[in-house]
């Protein structure tokens, strides 16, 4: 389980994150949601370690990691796709998917062929330049050269911005193919609802940089929705 516990981040002396709790269940997907500029990506950045906290604590299966710097932290099982991909553009696809596993010394064995069996274009694509790709070919990317690190969770934000809908419902048969092996954890920023209430099972919402609903996802009702979703 990925929790967090009362987390504060300021950034250049204004408060981000008040207190936030959220927990991520061992084989679950959460989605964590809310408006535009209400502290996502920050919670996202602080768990991985690209982003240093004011107070807090986040733990994961009962280690604090907050000590540890980003790379320590992917070593102990935090894999992260972060908006915009950060793929190589200028590397090969079979070279990004590499450079991520072999960078943290893990065994590749087998592992590329799991990844051509969740997305099968990249197969076709091994030899491309990873610039050369669509929006859509970048994110499965991203998320392929993710999952051969082997994480423990699996942070994804926003992975369908921008992608057309075919690999909209592709990126979702991961998500489920991957909750069903029951190997990881999925912490997912969405902004597409449809997306979160077909793949989640548990929820959060957060507002002005602090969680104010979570729960299952049949939680997720029209009223919290209207209530702290809808602009």
């Amino acid at each position: 389980m990925l929790k967090i516990d009362a987390l504060n981040v300021s950034i250049g002396g204004s408060r981000i994150l008040r207190g936030v709790d959220l927990e991520v269940p061992d084989n679950a997907v959460t989605c964590l949601m809310g408006r535009n500029g209400v502290g996502k990506t920050t919670t996202l950045r602080s768990i991985v370690g690209l982003r240093k906290l004011t107070s807090g604590d986040i733990q994961l299966h009962g280690d604090s990691i907050i000590n540890m710097r980003p790379e320590q932290r992917a070593k102990h099982g935090i894999g992260y796709v972060p908006q915009g991909r950060d793929i190589f553009p200028n590397l090969t696809v079979l070279e990004n998917l590499k450079i991520g596993a072999v960078a943290m010394g893990k065994p590749l064995a087998g592992k590329l062929d799991r990844v051509f069996s969740l997305f099968p274009i990249l197969k076709e694509f091994l030899p491309r330049k990873g610039g050369n790709l669509s929006g859509g070919q970048q994110q499965q990317l991203a998320i392929g050269r993710a999952l051969l690190t082997d994480p423990k969770v699996l942070i994804l934000d926003e992975p369908t911005e921008g992608i057309q809908p075919n690999i909209i419902d592709q990126i979702g048969d991961t998500i489920k193919m991957l909750r069903k092996e029951g190997r990881m954890s999925i912490l997912l920023v969405e902004q597409y609802l449809d997306f979160c209430k077909e793949l989640a099972d548990t929820f959060a919402i957060m507002d002005r940089g602090a969680i104010v609903a979570k729960g299952g996802i049949a939680e997720l009702t029209q009223d919290v929705i209207k209530q702290h979703l809808i602009v």
